[in-house]
């Protein structure tokens, strides 16, 4: 499999002031972070008006280089990089308005920064301030970035933009499709305003075997044409890129062989089969223990039928992928394997316990009061998902578990979205979940969000407290928005008499068909479960025909159905 590889020259110059106030740096890591977080670039450059815009510069460029990396592998480039941005920003103004400069930003921790992060076959571009980033196309560089400048008059002019400037920072981002060969020149003023762009793609194409000595040649050039300020360049160019997403579980996994025939007492890798615990058209899972500790594990493989798709086989590796990396109790873990594997399947935690699925049927129409804690476990779950910017997708009763203890488990992750990886791969458009569960706007073939998990989870709330599901089976055959508008909620309370009129406003909100017209926090549906708003409270005391007119006119002919058979009968 082909590898993300870059050629880079880079260098800085003081020039003609006295002091450096630009920082760059770069950050090539090795596999597996390489693929699940790219390569990151970035110059910064300090304002000549400030004495510590030194400071500023390589408190950005170095904190951007490191916390980058600290971020989840789950995260997508831009959600990473730019709440690392923020971090920073907000650092650096923090650091003006407790210094001296505090009544004087243009003294103050301010500097301009323009980043690159290359992973797989998109390069993420970040940028703030007038340093800038170009693409060599042909002999002549295009600008990727716009200069945040506010221009008072020809010849006067000042940053409109930059890191440390204000405690909000407004950060343009840009992603551009990379192919091997491409070349990007990030520079700051000192250079750019002093050379053409076709001087300096002639300078880069004179020293194309050499990228360092690209960078030292532009700047003696701007040096040469009377440059009068500090001077960097960094020049990168893609060597070569993955043919598709690749990390350390992918990579290992995904080319093995199916396993043997598995029954009660094989043996494989260390591992002991104990008894099948499920089987379905997707996979097979059996309880196993480790031949050595004793230790009962979840071992999983793929159907046969499966075994040479390669999206079934992502997604089968992708749920311990994303096992190993949530912490939260609610959540179905992964045991740390060092062993190798020698055919494909996956580990995972064992949970002793009943599904979802079975509590129901010990449960039919259970009490609030034994649902609400579930849904909040479930919810807890979710969010943990949810912060790592990734989505369930198949949230359903089958896939939730509840332990011996009553600690609620979400379980099945190979239909879930990880922005992450979602940004390298296209994904299919089928859908993954179960359609009962499954949110409208999947069925419009839009993309998910925390609100679908968020109407997966009423769904499962509404059919614990009464046996059925709020639209029937009615929504998975609605593919236009039209046909959703339809959509007549069944009210809970036809079904469940003793629940309070309020929990089915909170219902019927958080299962609007709209996405927009739910909760917008999971927490928020969590919360209202318990403590319902004002408004909720008020329209669940409106007279049944303002609340509910489907029910308030099913009753009203229910009623004349009985007095026309009583007539009929007199």
């Amino acid at each position: 499999m082909a590898a993300l590889t870059i050629s880079l020259g880079q260098h800085s110059d003081k020039g003609r002031k006295p002091s450096n106030q630009d920082f760059y740096g770069a950050y090539l890591p090795s596999e597996p972070l390489r693929a699940t977080k790219g390569i990151a670039i970035a110059l910064a450059d300090g304002i000549s008006s400030s004495e510590v815009s030194r400071e500023a510069s390589e408190a950005a460029v170095g904190g951007f280089l490191t916390d980058y990396y600290a971020t989840p592998a789950t995260w997508a480039v831009k959600t990473s990089a730019q709440r690392v941005l923020q971090a920073t920003n907000a650092w650096l103004y923090a650091q003006t308005r407790q210094s001296q400069y505090r009544y004087n930003l243009d003294r103050g921790y301010v500097c301009t920064l323009s980043a690159m992060v290359i992973k797989s076959t998109t390069a993420h571009l970040f940028h703030v301030g007038d340093s800038r980033i170009y693409q060599l196309s042909g002999n002549m560089l295009e600008p990727l970035t716009e200069d945040h400048r506010f221009w008072a008059s020809r010849e006067v002019s000042h940053l409109s933009r930059a890191m440390g400037a204000g405690q909000h920072l407004e950060l343009d981002y840009r992603a551009v499709s990379l192919n091997a060969g491409d070349v990007f020149l990030l520079a700051t003023d000192g250079i750019y305003e002093w050379l053409t762009d076709a001087e300096m793609a002639a300078l880069i194409y004179a020293h194309w075997g050499d990228l360092d000595a690209a960078a030292e040649a532009l700047i003696a050039a701007a040096l040469d044409n009377g440059s009068d300020d500090n001077l960097t360049a960094q020049i990168v160019r893609i060597d070569s890129l993955p043919e598709r997403h690749s990390n350390e579980l992918y990579a290992a996994l995904g080319a093995l062989p199916q396993p043997p025939e598995l029954r009660e007492g094989s043996e494989l890798d260390g591992y002991r089969i104990v008894r099948q615990l499920h089987a379905s058209s997707r996979s097979h899972v059996f309880l196993a223990e480790e031949v050595e500790s004793g230790e009962q594990v979840a071992l999983k493989t793929l159907s046969t039928e499966l075994s040479q798709d390669p999206a079934s086989i992502e997604r089968f590796v992708r749920e311990e992928w994303i096992a190993r990396r949530i912490d939260n109790q609610h959540v179905l873990n992964a045991p740390a394997q060092e062993r190798p594997r020698n055919s494909l399947y996956t580990v995972l935690a064992y949970i002793e316990g009943q599904t979802l699925t079975q509590w129901m049927c010990d449960h039919p129409q259970a009490e609030l009061a034994s649902v609400r804690p579930i849904v909040e476990q479930i919810a807890k779950g979710l969010r943990a998902f949810h912060r790592l910017e990734m989505l369930h997708q198949d949230l359903r009763p089958d896939n939730v578990m509840i332990d011996s203890h009553g600690t609620v488990k979400l379980i099945d992750f190979g239909a879930a979205k990880v922005a992450g990886i979602a940004e390298e791969v296209t994904e299919s458009d089928d859908i993954l979940g179960t359609a009962q569960y499954t949110a409208p706007e999947y069925f419009l073939g839009e993309g998910g969000s925390p609100r679908s998990d968020q109407y997966s989870l009423a769904v499962i709330t509404y059919q614990m407290l009464t046996g059925t599901l709020p639209y029937g089976t009615e929504v998975a055959k609605t593919r236009t928005r039209a046909a959703q508008h339809k959509l007549a909620y069944q009210s809970a309370l036809s079904e469940n008499r003793e629940l309070p009129a309020w929990v089915d406003e909170v219902l019927k909100k958080a299962l609007h068909p709209s996405p927009h017209k739910r909760f917008p926090a999971l927490s928020e549906f969590i919360f209202e479960l318990r403590s319902p708003s004002s408004e909720l409270l008020k329209r669940a005391q409106l007279p049944l025909i303002e609340r509910d007119p489907v029910l308030f006119w099913k009753g009203v002919s229910l009623v004349l159905m009985l007095v026309v058979i009583f007539l009929l009968v007199r």
